[in-house]
């Protein structure tokens, strides 16, 4: 055997081995991120497990306080609110009544607003044609803000732009309410416009968000 057959031969050895642990790691690569994935879709439905498993006759909070739920007999009175959206059209609580709503309290440059827009669209998608009202409540921008950021994430109800006055907040609070209290914070409000869930701070499961819909849909 000559030196540059050798060589050669070398060079393929540790060409096949490189390869091999390319590969290898490859798929440790896959396989964490399979895991990561999979962890997260159990953190989230987690919630809706606890939901379904706490037994609650509608006064339900969560271990971490995130979600409160009222039971229909224990809610305060109707929250009456009112503002101009991002589109210009002046709203009330009171073209509400007999109608679910989804108030989200939320604006542009918040992170955790931002990743959670996408879920709430998609539950806007699957109970807006059920007679579910979404609605926004933007707390910091002004309306062009506010539309290029719906636009962008591709949100199709609209906010009131709340920054100026803060009525919309001050009336969840006034009325003694379970008031917003963290940007983002959705409340679920029942077709009497009292307040019957509140998810505080991101949404982390929006099927449980979903499920708290359809129980306050069902109500009579």
């Amino acid at each position: 055997m000559t030196i540059g057959s050798a060589n050669t031969r070398s060079v393929k050895t540790r060409s096949a081995v490189s390869i091999r642990a390319l590969s290898t790691s490859a798929v440790a690569i896959v396989a964490i991120a399979v895991a990561v994935s999979l962890t997260g879709c159990t953190s989230n439905d987690s919630l809706a497990t606890q939901y379904n498993n706490s037994g609650n006759t509608g006064n339900y909070v969560s271990a971490d306080g995130s979600t409160k739920t009222i039971a229909a007999a224990n809610r305060g009175a109707a929250v009456a609110y009112s503002g101009t959206t991002d589109a210009g059209s002046r709203v009330s609580s009171t073209d509400y009544l007999g109608k679910v709503v989804v108030l989200n309290f939320w604006y542009a440059s918040c992170p955790p607003c931002r990743l959670e827009s996408k879920d709430l669209e998609a539950l806007n998608q699957k109970y807006a044609p059920k007679g579910v009202v979404f609605l926004g409540v933007n707390k910091e921008d002004t309306a062009a803000t506010a539309q290029s950021f719906e636009k962008s994430h591709g949100v199709t109800y609209p906010s009131i732009l709340d920054v100026d006055s803060g009525a919309v907040s001050l009336a969840f609070t006034t009325a003694h309410a379970i008031s917003p209290n963290a940007v983002p914070t959705t409340l679920i409000i029942d077709a009497k416009g009292r307040v019957a869930a509140r998810f505080s701070g991101l949404i982390t499961s929006p099927s449980l968000v979903g499920q708290v819909i359809e129980s306050t849909m069902a109500e009579k």
